[in-house]
Parts: C-alpha cells; sequence; structure tokens
C-alpha cells in the first residue's frame, strides 16, 4: 500500500491537469450510505425497491413516499466535507486539480471549497417548484421536516437532482466530457462505474495517468490503471500538496 501511495504522489506532483471523478463512495466518510454496497441504500428494505423510488415516475404518482425516502436517506443533517473533500480544496488551489466531476447530490464539494464542479446527477441545494417555477434552497426544503414540501403559491417541489428516467444535464455533460479528456491525470474515486450514462464519460479520458481509488474491485479498469482499494479520505489525506495558493 505505501508504494501505491508513493507512486500516486508521484503521478500528483508531475502532473499539471488533474481530473476527480467521484461517486458515493467519496461521501461514506462523512456519514452518508452509497448505493450497491453491502450496506447501501440499494440494500435496504422498503415498501418499494429504492431504485423505483427514485424515479420520475414514482416521484409524481407518490410523492409523499419519496420524500420519506428522501428526507430519511438523502438530504441527512449534520453532515461535513471529509479528508477527501479538504484535499481536492488543496489541489485546486495549487492549480492541479482543474475539475471535480460528481455523480453526488450532497454539495460536499462546494460545502468544502471546490470551485469547479460538474453535477452530474443535480444537487438538494437547489429546488423547483413544479407550478411557478419559484425556486428554494435546501434549508426551505428541511424546514417540512420530512412532509412533503410546497411553495408558497401551493405547488409541489421537486429537488433539481436528476431521477431514473431523466436525462443528465447536457451543459453539464459537455463540461465534464472537455475536463475528462484535456485531463493528463484521471482519479476515479468511490464509484463502481456502473452507472449510466456518468461511467461511460470515462471513455473519453486520452490522457497517460489512470488511477482508481475505491473500498470494492473494480472490474474493467482495475488492469489499466494504478487501482488502490481503500476509502477515497484515507489515501487523499496522506497526499502532500506543494505550492498552495492563498
Amino acid at each position: 500500500m505505501e508504494d501505491k501511495i508513493a507512486e500516486l504522489q508521484n503521478l500528483i506532483d508531475n502532473s499539471q491537469n488533474i481530473v476527480f471523478f467521484g461517486g458515493a463512495g467519496v461521501s461514506t466518510e462523512s456519514g452518508l450510505k452509497d448505493f450497491r454496497s453491502v450496506d447501501g441504500l440499494y440494500s435496504m428494505k422498503y415498501d418499494y425497491p429504492p431504485e423505483e423510488i427514485l424515479s420520475r415516475t414514482f416521484f409524481y404518482n407518490h410523492t409523499k413516499e419519496f420524500y420519506r425516502f428522501y428526507f430519511d436517506k438523502l438530504l441527512v443533517d449534520g453532515i461535513e466535507p471529509n479528508a477527501a473533500h479538504k484535499k481536492l480544496v488543496e489541489l485546486e488551489k495549487a492549480g492541479k486539480l482543474k475539475a471535480i466531476v460528481t455523480q453526488n447530490i450532497d454539495g460536499l464539494h462546494q460545502l468544502a471549497g471546490s470551485k469547479c464542479v460538474y453535477e452530474l446527477h443535480g444537487t438538494v441545494a437547489k429546488n423547483r417548484c413544479e407550478r411557478c417555477h419559484t425556486f428554494y434552497n435546501v434549508d426551505y426544503v428541511k424546514s417540512f421536516k420530512g412532509e412533503m414540501p410546497t411553495c408558497k403559491c401551493g405547488g409541489i417541489i421537486k429537488p433539481e437532482v436528476v431521477l431514473y428516467e431523466e436525462s443528465l444535464d447536457q451543459n453539464t455533460v459537455d463540461g465534464a466530457v472537455n475536463a475528462i479528456a484535456n485531463a493528463d491525470l484521471l482519479i476515479v474515486a468511490g464509484t463502481s462505474l456502473t452507472v449510466y450514462p456518468a461511467s461511460g464519460l470515462i471513455g473519453f479520458f486520452r490522457g497517460k495517468n489512470l488511477v482508481v481509488i475505491n473500498r470494492d474491485d473494480n472490474i474493467g479498469f482495475v488492469k489499466s490503471a494504478l487501482f488502490i482499494k481503500d476509502k477515497v479520505g484515507e489515501i487523499l489525506s496522506k497526499i502532500v500538496v506543494n505550492n498552495v495558493s492563498k
């Protein structure tokens, strides 16, 4: 493991255009559940499968049940950025990290201080009334304490997250693709790389160095990458970032 961390340190030291592609595993050290691990959201028992709950059809047909799951598992209070989020801020300030592409909706990268973040699946931070299109922040939604959030006009509020049966935002995808295509080092972390179309963006990487950090095996990318099987925050916390600008 020490040899792999030393190799990662060397790759970072000698790279000037790093892109970080992260999944749910980046936020588990902050206390959020991931989706596909043995103790993840998809292994839990609900009246409906989580994949169905997190769909556009389910949101409109069973809005109250959607929000019960949403408040219980996705909009969790007291969650703070962890070592992974903080190290990425250091790398960005040093001018090495050019972009973060994330599948997460928790907003922890921005909370930590990252500036260039492409949120492929949207964010809990933005919410919109389905009737009058007024936008509300996450604090307004949280004020309903698990009940279905409604607009001042009486309309239903929908979080700006990409549900199953919905398309990714094209501008976000274009920005992510451009960043990945121009990277000289791509760090893929905390993701099983099984969620499409997001995971398909990895195919746009044309750089020399690919690193995968994940606590589970990532079949298909291990052979062509420096693979480090561990928690993302624990690994990145060992990286030394030089020349951090103020």
